[in-house]
């Protein structure tokens, strides 16, 4: 586990986001035009990461329901029905996690 936490591709994520924060913070910089920002990337950041979040938990649920139907294909239909309520539950979190983080407040 720690080993995996602190591979090249890990730290290369985490690189990448620091990075984009750094650079957004200057972009930001606020104008003389009302107090507003140039760019502000907190929402789209924030809609990015609940939709990676949801995709890779989804992605998980299929992998591990598709793997259980192989090994047990007579309980295949009360899996089926169990990863699809999961994924509409996980979409639906989704759903309102976006529509909090694209909220304008203007």
């Amino acid at each position: 586990m720690i080993r995996s936490l602190f591979s090249f591709r890990t730290l290369s994520v985490v690189a990448a986001v620091a990075l984009t924060m750094f650079v957004a913070d200057f972009a930001s910089a606020q104008e003389a035009t009302g107090g507003r920002s140039l760019i502000n990337l907190t929402s789209a950041f924030s809609v990015a990461v609940v939709v990676m979040g949801a995709a890779y938990g989804i992605s998980k649920l299929a992998a591990a329901a598709y793997e259980s139907m192989a090994r047990q294909p007579e309980v295949a239909g009360n899996i089926q029905t169990a990863m699809i309520i999961a994924a509409a539950l996980i979409e639906g979190f989704t759903f309102y996690a976006l529509f909090i983080c694209s909220g304008k407040t203007n």
